[in-house]
C-alpha cells in the first residue's frame, strides 16, 4: 500500500494494515515508535501479538524530562503493551559529536540512506533493533515494526532486526505499506 503523503492521517491504516498482515503471517511481535505513546495506545490490546512502544529518548525535547506523561506509561501497561525508552540507534552519541564538530559520521549516513525510502522506514529499522538489543522480541525472527515521518505512522515493514553491533544483518523482508511522496 503506498499512501498520496505522508504523516499522521495514515496513522489509522497502517496499524490496521500491520495487524492484519501480523495475524496473516503469524507473526507474534509487533513494535511501534510512538514518541508520546498515542499512536501505540491506538493499537489497543492486540490478540496474541506482543506488542512493544519505542518512545522518544529522555531529553529529546527538555533534558531530563519524557514525551511520555506516567499516566500514559500506565494506560500502555495495562493494555499489555510493553514500553521502551532508550537512546536512539540511529542517533544516540554521534548526533552529539557531529552537532559539536560537524560533519557526517557513519550512523548518521545509514539513518540517511534509510530515509531515501523514507522517514518512517528509517523509524522502523531503529525501533526494531533498539527493541532487539533491550530484549524484548526474540533474535532471528521477524516482526513488524511500525513508524511514521513527524507525528503518527505512515510506515510498516516486516523485519528481522539484528543487533546494533550487527546492524548491517538486519533485513528488510517486506514494505507493508509507505508514502510515496516524503
Amino acid at each position: 500500500m503506498y499512501f498520496d503523503s505522508p504523516g499522521a492521517i495514515n496513522t489509522k491504516d497502517t496499524i490496521d494494515l500491520a495487524l492484519k498482515v501480523a495475524v496473516e503471517r503469524n507473526i507474534k511481535y509487533l513494535v511501534v515508535a510512538s514518541s508520546t505513546g498515542e499512536t501505540a495506545k491506538l493499537i489497543g490490546n492486540a490478540n496474541n501479538i506482543n506488542v512493544i512502544c519505542v518512545t522518544s529518548v529522555n531529553g529529546s525535547v527538555e533534558p531530563g524530562k519524557s514525551r511520555v506523561p506516567q499516566e500514559v506509561r500506565s494506560e500502555l501497561t495495562d493494555l499489555g503493551i510493553k514500553v521502551l525508552t532508550t537512546t536512539h540507534v540511529l542517533s544516540g552519541a554521534e548526533r552529539g559529536i557531529s552537532r559539536t564538530f560537524g560533519g557526517a559520521y557513519p550512523v548518521e549516513i545509514i539513518a540517511h540512506s534509510l530515509r531515501m525510502l523514507s522517514n518512517g522506514t528509517k523509524v522502523c529499522v531503529e525501533v526494531s533493533i533498539m527493541a532487539l538489543d533491550a530484549g524484548l522480541i526474540p533474535y532471528g525472527e521477524p516482526i513488524i515494526a511500525i513508524g511514521g515521518t513527524s507525528k503518527g505512522a505512515d510506515t510498516a515493514v516486516i523485519i528481522t532486526p539484528s543487533h546494533a553491533s550487527s546492524i548491517f544483518e538486519t533485513k528488510i523482508h517486506e514494505i507493508i505499506c509507505k508514502p510515496s511522496r516524503y
